[in-house]
């Protein structure tokens, strides 16, 4: 996404307890809306199998697959290279929603630890920083919201809502503007502003296929475009589940290696 990053690693949209905005008695807030995309963006345990795709200025392409594990509503996270062979076997791990970073390399079999600033970093060449992936409370922890109004999107209405990065925050983005579905809470468009400049819109992030899995409505794609760049990557979702029991070893120094 953390997807979150939002975490577009793998967007999920569980807790239908929490009702759709039809059926508030009072007028629904910012903060409620983003605590319910928190929920929807990070289930408590996934594991998934992806294939990103990176398209260059000059429509070349490169695709990575992966598989992908989070535990704790996306606190941990785990990424396992399967495809291309230049990169089988490397894995990265991210801890307290990306603040900790760790990048196995199977060829010296050695771990490397990412420095702070990292997660605004590029993943892979991607478009997605570390930060997109791996941040799981991001929306609440780094940001102050404010309901704008409803507006359609991919034929859905949906709430439209700016993310203003706190004074604290050590975002890599100045300002979110994001329309999220008004049924299913999922966020169906995420807009990213430059970290110097609130008004420069720098990526964009379109969600898009959702199907039902495990009882959950999951988008099967997201496309992050770059708008400085003139560049996008998606990520495709060819497998998950999220009945599953993760081990806390798994998101260590060994479990990278495994």
């Amino acid at each position: 996404m953390k997807l979150k990053a939002f975490t577009p690693l793998i967007f999920s949209a569980g807790l239908f307890c929490a009702g759709s905005a039809g059926a508030q008695t009072n007028p629904i807030t910012a903060d409620t809306i983003i605590q319910r995309v928190t929920r929807v963006m990070n289930p408590a345990q996934s594991k998934g199998k992806m294939k990103m795709t990176i398209t260059t200025t000059s429509k070349k392409t490169r695709t990575f697959v992966y598989l992908a594990y989070a535990k704790n509503h996306g606190e941990k996270t785990l990424m396992k290279y399967l495809e291309p062979s230049r990169v089988k076997g490397q894995a990265i791990l991210m801890l307290n929603n990306a603040d900790d970073i760790w990048v196995y390399f199977p060829r010296t079999r050695r771990v490397r630890k990412l420095a702070t600033h990292a997660k605004k970093q590029k993943m892979e060449g991607s478009d997605f920083s570390y930060e997109d992936m791996g941040a799981g409370d991001a929306f609440i922890d780094e940001f102050e919201s404010r309901l704008l109004g409803e507006e359609k999107k991919q034929g859905k209405l949906c709430y439209e809502l700016e993310l203003t990065r706190k004074p604290k925050s050590t975002s890599g983005y100045s300002k979110l503007v994001m329309w999220v579905d008004k049924e299913s809470f999922v966020p169906l468009v995420i807009d990213y502003y430059h970290d110097d400049d609130s008004t420069l819109l720098e990526k964009e992030l379109v969600c898009g296929n959702i199907e039902i899995i495990d009882d959950i409505p999951t988008p099967m794609q997201v496309v992050m475009y770059n708008k400085l760049d003139r560049t996008q990557t998606s990520m495709e979702l060819v497998e998950v589940s999220y009945k599953v029991d993760l081990e806390d070893d798994l998101f260590t120094e060994r479990g990278m290696k495994k």
